[in-house]
């Protein structure tokens, strides 16, 4: 085309036209394609809605490292605990969608829709799933006095004499304390529950025989285990764990599709670029397993995953469903101290 021609196209109505559609078109691109581009030009921060110290700190670190690590650009994890994890998230909720501001969540994310009378956010519409970064099981424990070889033993006990055998955990909404009302539901049983301030203590009480079960993590119950203090009769999770291979999990020991894991993902405020999210997604996923983060997590009796965003969408709704048809047929409601 001569620079004529391309004079007259330009300012012909329908040249105009075309050429204002690609100037529009590069504009609303551009957006996007720089953040993706230049994503993150400074520290990224990630809210951890528990107290320095617990297992959900130390994930946080875990992720922390290996993201910061793989975008080139230190992750700074912020502690904010209280209120189940409720004041943490929502800050998070409302921090600017920007990629600058992630947050670590665990199975109390999932539980506090059903059983928190209100909440400061929308579990579903105000964050977006990244990745599903671990798992673990706990074990169900029992005291050695009680006359049960095997999970079945114990339901049939628990059945024979409803509400006269109790479990300890954590608190009403902890992952204990879930586990307990899930096979509470799935069995058919009526185990009571008993809350205490700490695992410690509900394990003490169990080896002694005051407590008849607890559901525990690995990492807090395998010492008792090997030491022949408490009988495992079987994990919540859906395969059985390398560090005890001997016990089964609940679903092969006699409740088919019980599964009630610890897990851990990271979530980011919605509107967040989905080109920002797929790359952190991407780096995520890639630095959990990379062999240093699978020995940390491994240290905590977890197996690492990095999911995508869609996959720990979907087990996130089928976790907050599950735990809500527990929550209503327990009639469990939220203690104030939580």
């Amino acid at each position: 085309m001569t620079a004529h021609a391309r004079h007259r196209a330009r300012m012909h109505p329908a040249g105009r036209r075309a050429g204002a559609i690609v100037i529009a078109a590069t504009c609303a691109a551009t957006p996007a394609a720089v953040a993706a581009e230049t994503y993150p030009g400074r520290p990224v921060r990630l809210i951890v809605p528990y107290a320095p110290g617990g297992n959900a700190d130390i994930v946080g670190r875990i992720v922390a490292d290996g993201l910061g690590a793989r975008l080139r650009q230190q992750v700074v994890v912020d502690n904010r605990p209280g209120g189940a994890s409720i004041i943490g998230t929502g800050l998070a909720a409302k921090a600017p969608a920007d990629g600058y501001t992630l947050l670590l969540v665990a199975s109390t994310f999932a539980v506090n829709p059903s059983l928190a009378a209100k909440l400061p956010y929308d579990t579903l519409k105000d964050l977006t799933p990244i990745s599903l970064v671990g798992q673990t099981p706990q074990v169900l424990l029992i005291t050695p006095a009680l006359p049960a070889s095997n999970l079945k033993d114990l339901i049939a006990l628990a059945k024979a004499k409803p509400n006269a055998l109790n479990y300890g955990s954590t608190g009403v909404g902890s992952t204990a304390n879930m586990a307990g009302a899930l096979l509470n539901l799935m069995a058919g049983i009526a185990l009571v529950h008993v809350p205490y301030k700490g695992t410690a203590q509900s394990l003490t009480d169990v080896i002694a025989g005051h407590l008849h079960v607890a559901i525990p993590s690995l990492t807090a119950s395998i010492p008792h285990i090997r030491a022949g203090k408490l009988k495992a009769l079987g994990l919540t999770g859906t395969k059985r764990s390398s560090q005890l291979p001997e016990v089964p999990t609940i679903a092969e020991a006699g409740v088919p599709g019980y599964q009630a894991v610890i897990w851990n993902g990271v979530l980011s405020p919605a509107g967040t670029p989905k080109a920002v999210l797929e790359r952190v997604s991407r780096e995520l996923a890639a630095a959990m397993r990379s062999p240093e983060a699978s020995s940390r997590y491994g240290a905590l009796g977890a197996e690492t995953i990095g999911s995508t965003p869609e996959e720990f969408a979907r087990f996130l709704r089928a976790e907050i469903e599950q735990y809500a048809r527990v929550i209503q047929a327990g009639g469990l409601k939220a203690e104030l101290a939580r």
